[in-house]
């Protein structure tokens, strides 16, 4: 057994992919003592099914089982199979660093999550052991979620190989790694991280709780898991963050958060999360904390732009026009003056034209999207002015709410800002300012009332808390915050002691 204790203890070779992650409901099926009948249960397990491989050895009285498509071929072949055909291997003893087991049904997992299992006749007992094929991308940054200045890795679809990542920036005791099973037919393998010491337990608690109740045949991603566990699924604004980025979920998790992960999936969910969240990237920490305040502020005053501009436009235009300074007036009639519809209806025009322009670039080969997104805006702009269908100005206004929808570092919130723009269009077209006024009213209450695993969404301005706007519209330096944000509900506040206890000993030095 020489060759199966290099495979698995060290001739340098590394064992890709052992996940051996354990289902603690595994149903019970006990082995037989006769090979025959264990092989018989694992064939009509699988239905009969092709690519179920069984290798006779030792005469009839073993068997070597695995499912070709899931493992490594060159693997089986230069570690297993060529060693016994050379006639360097005459028995296959107890395999070093291996699992055992008497359960049937835990055989059948194993084998479905790529490894092999070795049998004999006249024992009960199932060795299994990995040689799993694995065909994972390289560790690149985020094609969402680009900085200038920063770490440029981001997480893969290999589950391990993300908490990897984390687990490299938090080379701590306390970082906790919780397994569960999701899916009655994919099996989909999820994790929870937290730190264990400074995550709420209740938070942790709902968090398992909404998991183990989700009784589904299929999980493909995270997307699927957090229509199930979010308070208000109804809502159109996000309630649980989803990134690409080791620095930002590692940031979270020291503040207190859970992040979900799942495999076959590059994107990490977190909660409890806020609005204000959304607004935040890595470039605001990494960047001068002068210059990462002006870009927060500038991506929170494109919310206002995204949501409110085409209605301030619209309601100005139909109820309004009293406000425009006397220098704009002539102007802007003139503007409007040839289009033969109703602002509401030319507003509704271009939103739906850039919004088949983005999904048309966004669903088309790269090179291709790009050059129908610059094309097709340049073209069609200019055409629908001409043929006098748009005003040039409602042109100018639908491209600001555009660009400013894309501001956001989050897409999914940069969606529901797109989504908004409908409803307060519809209410400026009818009633005006007032319309605008009562759209953002009602707004306003949402977010108030809305809920992150029973964390107030719209904190730290409702519920007011004066330390925590620190790192809200604006960002102070890090040294300043020496606590971290209560909205995390973390155990421990305290997050640094004094860090420039330097400056004093050089002033007191200098004043000596």
């Amino acid at each position: 057994m020489g060759f199966l204790k290099r495979f698995f203890l060290g001739d340098g070779t590394k064992v890709e992919d052992q996940t051996l992650l354990e289902d603690q409901n595994e149903p019970q099926q006990p082995s037989s003592t006769k090979l025959k009948d264990n092989v018989d249960y694992l064939r009509s397990a699988f239905k009969g099914t092709s690519d179920l491989k069984i290798r006779s050895l030792k005469r009839g009285q073993a068997v070597l089982i695995y499912i070709e498509t899931l493992v490594d071929q060159d693997k089986v072949q230069d570690k297993i199979f060529s060693p016994i055909e050379w006639g360097k291997v005459e028995d296959f003893p107890d395999i070093p660093n291996a699992r055992h087991s008497e359960n049937l049904e835990e055989a059948i997992n194993t084998l479905l999550r790529g490894h092999a299992i070795y049998m004999e006749d006249g024992s009960k007992v199932i060795t299994r052991f990995s040689v799993t094929s694995v065909f994972n991308r390289n560790v690149e940054e985020p094609q969402n979620e680009k900085v200038v200045r920063g770490s440029h890795d981001g997480f893969v679809e290999n589950l391990l190989m993300n908490i990897n990542l984390v687990r490299k920036r938090i080379n701590h005791r306390d970082l906790v790694v919780k397994y569960f099973k999701i899916g009655k037919k994919t099996n989909t393998n999820i994790a929870i991280l937290y730190m264990d010491g400074l995550a709420d337990p209740e938070v942790i608690q709902k968090m398992e709780e909404r998991i183990q109740a989700i009784s589904v045949e299929m999980i493909q991603s995270p997307g699927y898991i957090e229509e199930f566990i979010e308070d208000n699924p109804y809502s159109p604004f996000p309630q649980m963050l989803n990134t690409e980025r080791p620095d930002r979920v590692t940031a979270n998790i020291m503040e207190g958060r859970v992040a979900l992960f799942a495999e076959g999936s590059p994107t990490t969910l977190i909660a409890p999360s806020t609005f204000f969240m959304f607004y935040q990237a890595s470039d605001d920490y990494n960047a001068r904390w002068y210059t990462g305040t002006f870009v927060r502020l500038i991506r929170l005053a494109s919310f206002i732009i995204a949501v409110a501009l085409p209605a301030f436009y619209i309601a100005i235009i139909s109820y309004h026009y009293e406000v425009l300074p006397d220098d704009l007036l002539i102007p802007v009639k003139s503007s409007i003056n040839e289009i033969a519809y109703p602002p509401l209806l030319e507003a509704l025009i271009m939103v739906i034209i850039i919004e088949l322009i983005r999904e048309s670039g966004i669903r088309l080969p790269s090179p291709v999207g790009q050059t129908i997104g610059i094309v097709g805006g340049l073209v069609i702009g200019d055409a629908v002015v001409r043929a006098g269908l748009v005003s040039n100005l409602m042109v100018i206004v639908i491209a600001l709410t555009a660009i400013a929808s894309f501001v956001v570092p989050s897409n999914e919130l940069s969606t529901t800002l797109r989504l908004l723009t409908f409803p307060i269009i519809f209410l400026a077209g009818t009633f005006g300012f007032i319309g605008i006024v009562f759209g953002f009213l009602f707004l306003t209450i949402h977010l108030t009332r809305l809920e992150s695993f029973g964390v107030p969404y719209f904190s730290p301005v409702a519920p007011l808390s004066i330390k925590d706007l620190k790192d809200t519209f604006i960002r102070l330096p890090l040294f300043m915050m020496k606590k971290r944000p209560k909205d995390a509900h973390p155990l421990k506040a305290e997050a640094m002691q004094e860090s420039r206890e330097w400056v004093k000993d050089e002033q007191n030095k200098n004043e000596n």
